[in-house]
């Protein structure tokens, strides 16, 4: 209900299904005890998620914007290290937790990014290629995060092997990016026999993305990494059109789940008892991602205006961040007071995310008018709230004016009765 209720509202369904899980988990009204289950099949829902993310990949489309895109997203991820280095030593966190704060900081969210866009209309314009990009990258290079995320627990951290088991990740995922990119779609044997068999087709994807992350997984590396590869291999053969709507169903219900699941996570208690930290820190984080992306993106040739819509869409923590909060948890690498704090952070930046929303509607409709600098377009966004404004202002002086004459009135009255008292008297 709270999904449907956040998309009468035009604003992305996921925050209602975050909200839905807060108010059932156990600091909520409690219906939902023990998260266990639940977060088992959220876990597939990052696994379906990632496949789908996969599959839709256009690596040649993709390929062409590449060097923009890990531009952005190498500059992102290298100031949210630095920032996770500065909270770390303010806080006295390791420098595991340094990283994994770095990595959680950096993601945006896919989802919702992209919902603001097309609610926009630009998501098949300028601003939307280049933001979809870089949360393409964002999405890519998760993958490799989760790996060193999950392998940094323990009191002696073996960093040589997390080395080879990221050199044969990439090495990996760059060959078949490069493969698929310079080649034709894969023809699948007996494609012509199944691609109208809809079961089969389900069954037959589904089996091929759980059996990939099962060997990622038992090959020390991350499950959403198997399943990723098992998406490109799918996206880039000849039955892609005919497989995507098939699991797109099946990757909808599960992400419910998981962001249901994320808000069974979320410690109101801890949110409560820490409000005004959780706060700035979420408002902070956004307001320094949006500078950024923004900086960022006109340094690599965007336009003003389209580094302004795309440098605010992605201005949130990403539903990533959540597994990679989960995934330090789990290896010991991130302690327990850091792993609620960024989930509360997350949370509230998602949460958030439509009033971010109500600024790009906002700011899309003067983006076409020329406007050379982001204060011009902010002022004339936002016209009729700065007359408001103003005229507060003047109205607050103009009564403060008033009530600086009253007073000397009243200070005269007084003065003069007591004036004529005295002189009564005498």
């Amino acid at each position: 209900m709270l999904g449907l209720m956040f998309l009468w509202l035009r604003q992305p369904p996921l925050v209602g299904f975050i909200v839905a899980g807060v108010a059932l988990g156990p600091t909520g009204a409690g219906f939902i005890a023990n998260s266990d289950n639940v977060a088992l099949l959220a876990e597939m829902g990052v696994v379906m998620l990632l496949f789908f993310i996969g599959m839709e990949l256009s690596v040649r489309a993709f390929i062409l914007t590449l060097r923009q895109a890990l531009i952005v997203m190498g500059g992102q991820l290298l100031a949210a290290l630095l920032l996770g280095f500065g909270i770390a030593q303010i806080t006295g966190a390791s420098h595991s937790e340094a990283i994994i704060l770095g990595f959680i900081i950096g993601i945006s969210s896919t989802v919702v990014a992209m919902k603001m866009l097309e609610e926009m209309g630009v998501l098949r314009g300028e601003a939307g290629r280049v933001a979809v990009a870089v949360l393409i990258a964002q999405d890519i290079a998760v993958v490799p995060m989760l790996i060193f995320a999950s392998s940094l627990g323990g009191e002696t951290v073996d960093y040589a092997l997390i080395a080879k088991k990221m050199v044969v990740a990439l090495g990996l995922l760059g060959g078949l990016l490069w493969w698929f990119g310079g080649h034709r779609k894969l023809k699948i044997p007996f494609a012509e026999r199944v691609e109208d068999k809809i079961e089969i087709l389900a069954l037959g994807s589904l089996a091929v993305c759980f059996t990939a992350a099962s060997v990622s997984g038992v090959a020390g590396l991350s499950p959403a990494y198997g399943a990723f590869l098992a998406g490109l291999l799918v996206g880039n053969s000849t039955l892609r059109s005919r497989v995507i709507p098939v699991i797109e169903p099946i990757q909808s219900v599960l992400l419910v789940v998981f962001f249901l699941s994320i808000g069974l996570l979320i410690d109101l208690n801890f949110i409560w008892e820490h409000l005004w930290t959780v706060l700035f820190v979420s408002l902070f984080v956004i307001a320094a991602k949006t500078s950024l992306n923004i900086f960022l993106l006109r340094k690599t040739g965007a336009s003003p205006q389209t580094a302004l819509i795309a440098g605010l869409s992605m201005a949130q923590i990403g539903e990533f961040s959540f597994v990679l909060s989960a995934a330090g948890f789990s290896s010991g690498a991130l302690g327990y007071d850091l792993f609620r704090l960024s989930i509360a952070v997350t949370a509230v930046s998602l949460l958030l995310s439509p009033l971010w929303g109500s600024v790009l509607h906002r700011l899309e409709g003067y983006a076409s008018e020329g406007l050379q600098n982001y204060r011009q377009a902010l002022a004339k966004a936002y016209a009729h709230e700065l007359y408001e404004v103003h005229r507060g202002r003047e109205a607050l002086v103009l009564a403060r004016y008033w009530a600086k004459v009253r007073y000397r009135a009243i200070r005269l009255t007084i003065y003069h009765r007591r004036h004529e008292r005295d002189r009564r008297k005498s």
